[in-house]
């Protein structure tokens, strides 16, 4: 009935367009339209009667101004008139196509440059996208921080380079393409050999602190490949993974040298031997089940042995020389992250190409070792700079947090092996957007959407189950660990345990309950004030694991006092079954009777009374986001964590359906950096107070 129209995801009503082309002085009429020209590619078009000599670029700068992206007119045609029919209304059916000329249309742009034309290749690898337009967001693709990291790693194999920050900073092809250098050829001589003794990262020091075994604690991928593996190739390729990763040589040995209860180091290359590592499994005719699977992947684990450097197996599940078979591909977790597989799936697919070919593998080399950034951490750990921050996570830790349930975590009682979980879904119609319009209409990441409906969610979990009236949160959140806080280094193919830990006090504010779920108004000033609290934590929270951990000035005060209850992970976006593990390799999938898994030492203790870890699936009917939730059954009741879990979807369903809302979204102060403001930052930041007024 309001004429809102659909665009990519985003609802939008052009006459809230118009108005704004009307407050330009130079503008006497405008009419905006959508325009379906090329099928499926549905655009919004800005048809304007100007006064001045005006370009499409200059109106299209001062739309932007005071409207996001999403609804900034694709094209901008100059006409004497707008037509009218008989009646005086607008005659959208005489409107012209747009010309090429005039069209300014950067959905479509064509590359100008070698250079544009290899990023915009490596956009669509990095998003599993056909084709990128050089002037598409790629964040509004459904890029994030970890999808990044894979660009930049795709970008230096190609010889371009740059850095995380970079694509945060420019978005698009060719805003990259002006910002990236050209990489030296790589030699054989390297500063950085990445052998011998490594410091200890927070991320190890945290779960040491669990208890437990750490050779049990591993992640898995069944992958279904082709039928000629063959073990001996097999174990060419995988010699060549080891001997070019540091992490998988890695050994942790009793008696540290800092009064530590053990050691690491990285042994030199050829001290791991794969044929040590790849083990064959003849199906002979008969087809693989799960119970199968689950079988070898327990005999795995417990051949791994970080005091041996054993840290990786792989399991060829032979089905022949005409059926595809599987590859069961087992790592400690002390050495492998969500980023890690990435890397190691991508280079043994290559590897073992080149071994095919009767060639030796040649894998792109890694820019900083992992030895030189557990360095790095332990130096920043003791910077003054660093160490002043403690302030910020001691306040943090300090404030109110009531209990959600009635006893408290134990140790000794709640460990993994006693752990209840549940997993659920969200289909594609809410996923896609939760991805790609939700957190671009708020100029924000997932994270903060799903911290958002995380804080909402529990804070109405308090009122059913008598909880009290809390609405702040305060969760443990689970990052990528590869942040830039460091100049000069580069971690996009270095494998490890790189997670970064953190607490967060997430405060949406008292909403009602039945708005959160319609997806009301007030949902938009909840995510706001989430996004500028998670902005408001330096360097997304790395610092907060270097002073806990590996400062022993800070460590013991953090050491003392609360533990979120609660704890958040999201591991990004990865292939669902059937689906190419990379781009341009159908012959490796992910393999239906198994994805990702997991397992540890049943001893070790619950870091939460309950946790969430949440991934997205990329199947072909779009993408499904899974949330595996744990919890200690001693504390947490099963109907209570399914109700938790229950609620947090109903929050996720209620952002989505609030950006179908008219004017939802825009700016919050974290968008405008105070040190690099531009008069047109000033402009926009001045529109954003305007609307929120």
């Amino acid at each position: 009935m309001d004429e809102q129209v659909k665009i990519r995801g985003f609802r939008i009503e052009p006459g809230e367009v118009e108005a704004v082309l009307g407050g330009h002085p130079g503008i006497a009429q405008s009419a905006v339209v959508v325009r379906d020209d090329r099928a499926g590619d549905a655009r919004l078009i800005a048809y304007v009667v100007t006064r001045d000599d005006l370009t499409p670029e200059g109106l299209r700068e001062f739309a932007r101004r005071s409207l996001p992206e999403y609804m900034v007119p694709s094209a901008f045609v100059t006409l004497d008139h707008l037509p009218l029919t008989v009646n005086g209304k607008l005659d959208s059916a005489a409107l012209p196509a747009p010309g090429p000329a005039v069209r300014a249309d950067v959905e479509s742009r064509e590359p100008r440059t070698a250079r544009e034309r290899l990023l915009a290749e490596l956009f669509a690898q990095a998003l599993g996208m056909d084709r990128v337009g050089c002037d598409d967001d790629f964040f509004v693709l459904g890029g994030d921080s970890i999808v990044s990291i894979r660009l930049v790693s795709l970008a230096r194999s190609a010889g371009i380079g740059f850095t995380v920050r970079d694509v945060f900073e420019q978005r698009t092809v060719a805003g990259l393409a002006q910002a990236a250098t050209e990489l030296a050829l790589p030699t054989t001589e390297f500063d950085d050999s990445g052998i011998g003794t490594v410091e200890p990262t927070p991320i190890m020091r945290w779960f040491d602190e669990r208890g437990g075994g750490i050779d049990r604690f591993h992640q898995a991928m069944l992958l279904e490949v082709p039928a000629d593996l063959g073990a001996e190739r097999l174990t060419l390729a995988v010699q060549a993974l080891v001997d070019h990763h540091d992490a998988l040589r890695l050994t942790r040995t009793p008696g540290g040298t800092d009064g530590r209860s053990w050691s690491l180091a990285v042994a030199p290359v050829g001290s791991v031997t794969a044929a040590e590592l790849v083990h064959t499994v003849d199906l002979a005719g008969a087809d693989l089940d799960e119970a199968l699977v689950r079988d070898h992947a327990e005999a795995a684990a417990t051949r791994l042995s970080a005091e041996r450097g054993t840290l990786l197996q792989a399991v060829w599940f032979d089905a022949g020389p005409v059926r595809p078979g599987r590859l069961l591909l087992l790592v400690n977790h002390l050495v492998v992250d969500g980023v890690s597989w990435r890397i190691l799936l991508p280079d043994l697919i290559v590897a073992w190409e080149a071994v095919a070919l009767g060639r030796p593998p040649r894998l792109d080399p890694v820019g900083t070792s992992l030895r030189r950034w557990s360095a790095l951490l332990a130096a920043e750990a003791r910077h003054p700079a660093r160490a002043a921050e403690s302030t910020l996570w001691a306040d943090l830790l300090a404030a109110a947090d009531p209990p959600l349930t009635a006893g408290r975590l134990d140790p000794v009682r709640d460990t993994v092996g006693r752990a209840s979980a549940l997993t659920l879904s969200l289909p594609p119609d809410v996923t896609t957007p939760l991805l790609t319009t939700v957190p671009t209409a708020f100029h924000a990441g997932v994270n903060d959407v799903l911290l958002t409906a995380l804080g909402l969610a529990v804070a109405q979990w308090r009122r059913g189950h008598a909880r009290g009236r809390h609405t702040a949160l305060l969760v443990d959140v689970e990052g990528h660990g590869r942040e830039e806080i460091v100049e000069g280094v580069d971690l996009s193919r270095t494998v490890g345990w790189f997670t970064s830990l953190h607490p967060v006090r997430v405060d949406p504010g008292p909403l009602v309950w039945e708005e959160v779920v319609e997806g009301g108004p007030a949902l938009g000033q909840a995510l706001k004030r989430v996004k500028e609290q998670l902005r408001a934590l330096p360097d997304r929270g790395m610092g907060f694991g270097l002073l806990r951990h590996l400062n022993t000035g800070t460590g013991p005060e953090l050491a003392g006092l609360a533990v979120p209850q609660l704890g958040f992970n999201y591991l990004g976006r990865f292939p669902s079954a059937g689906t190419p593990v990379v781009p341009g390799h159908p012959g490796w999938t992910v393999a239906s009777e198994a994805g990702l898994l997991s397992g540890a030492d049943p001893a070790t203790a619950l870091a939460h009374g309950i946790e969430v870890n949440s991934m997205v699936r990329d199947t072909p009917d779009g993408p499904w986001l899974e949330a595996v939730w744990t919890w200690a059954p001693d504390l947490w009741p099963e109907p209570h964590a399914r109700a938790l879990a229950e609620q947090w979807f109903l929050a996720i369903r209620g952002l989505v359906r609030h950006v179908d809302r008219s004017g939802a979204g825009g700016h919050t102060p974290s968008d405008f950096p105070l040190t690099e403001l531009s008069q047109h930052d000033i402009e926009q930041l001045e529109a954003a107070w305007r609307i929120q007024k």
